[in-house]
């Protein structure tokens, strides 16, 4: 692969931010707090959120055409936050610019656009980085710890609910919500997705599903279960993990008790003699770690800075963000053939020398 730029200086890197929709704000915001990066401007297309944004920010350099902030030198980075159908094109042009890519979730829509920036950032030397904030997410990398260390034992499969009413997307559920989801599931398992079956509704407009039931296998044997929907009366985001030792319950709207873990679950034991198998069931402690406060954008915005200084992959990396733009073609396919299950096949990337 080839070598991607390394600072020489320590500098803030002038980032410019692409987009003033639903999470620009959070975007700019975070650009301009974190110390490693300087801001450079808000690139916008649409005139009232341009006047939000200089509202807010009055005298911050606003762009209206991302031509300018390609052909700006001084500007080092962009962080793309514009709807999933355009990532491909505007990611590739930043790219091709010679500009280090921060890119909201997906990566693509498609396995063929997210192998295609994954090339393009090679034959380029620069860093490219999908936007998965759970990854960062101090009660996520708690489980992620606990999973690592051998608590849980053996983890024989996740459940996953996220769901709330609204907000509608014209890329669907699927491409809405489950690439958190599936970013969580690849980081705490650790193993690549080979298997997609999924099931859904559509209601309002014909193949945009807004719900879907999604059931994924790993090269590992664990299984997890992914629900997601627009259309649930309350706001859920839940996930379980069932061990052979130890049971985790992650529930991102219980600031206080995200993480639960729970000493409970049932044993067979072989008969001595000839004899029934015997079922016990135990029923332990359960235990509320301790989480250090974070707000996950900033150390995500952090390490992107921290790999394009020192050439070393970030967290959320790009190979991260390929495997979970795979995983929801896979479901989508699925969804077409009324729940067929779909295989994942992983061709190599063309990467420069």
């Amino acid at each position: 692969m080839a070598r991607r730029f390394v600072s020489i200086n320590n500098a803030p890197l002038r980032t410019a931010v692409v987009g003033y929709g639903y999470w620009g704000p959070n975007l700019v915001r975070n650009v301009m707090e974190r110390p490693e990066l300087e801001f450079a401007g808000l690139c916008e297309r649409d005139p009232a959120r341009a006047a939000a944004y200089s509202a807010r920010y009055a005298g911050q350099p606003v762009f209206n055409d991302l031509s300018l902030v390609l052909a700006d030198d001084t500007i080092d980075a962009v962080v793309v936050a514009t709807p999933p159908r355009t990532h491909h094109a505007i990611v590739r042009a930043c790219l091709e610019a010679g500009k280090h890519v921060l890119v909201e979730k997906p990566l693509a829509t498609t396995t063929a656009d997210a192998v295609d920036l994954l090339e393009t950032a090679s034959r380029n030397g620069r860093t490219l980085m999908p936007g998965h904030t759970f990854v960062y997410s101090p009660p996520v990398n708690k489980i992620k710890e606990i999973i690592a260390g051998g608590t849980l034992g053996e983890v024989y499969f996740v459940t996953s609910s996220r769901m709330n009413l609204g907000k509608y997307q014209a890329d669907g559920v699927i491409c809405d919500l489950a690439p958190h989801d599936l970013s969580i599931l690849l980081y705490w398992l650790d193993s690549p997705i080979v298997e997609v079956a999924a099931t859904g509704r559509s209601i309002f407009q014909a193949g945009i599903p807004e719900t879907a039931f999604i059931t994924l296998t790993f090269a590992n044997g664990a299984n997890a279960n992914i629900q997601v929907s627009w259309l649930a009366p309350r706001k859920v985001r839940e996930m379980t993990v069932v061990g052979s030792q130890r049971m985790i319950q992650y529930d991102d709207n219980a600031a206080d008790e995200a993480v639960r873990i729970f000493d409970r679950g049932m044993e067979f034991s072989v008969p001595q003699t000839f004899g029934e198998y015997q079922l016990t069931y135990r029923s332990g402690d359960m235990i509320v770690p301790r989480l250090e406060p974070a707000e996950p954008l900033s150390l995500e915005l952090a390490d992107f800075a921290q790999a394009i200084r020192t050439g070393t992959e970030p967290r959320s990396s790009a190979q991260l963000g390929l495997e979970i733009v795979m995983a929801m073609e896979a479901a989508e396919e699925s969804l077409r053939r009324n729940g067929e299950p779909i295989a994942i096949e992983r061709a190599p990337l063309r990467v420069a020398a």
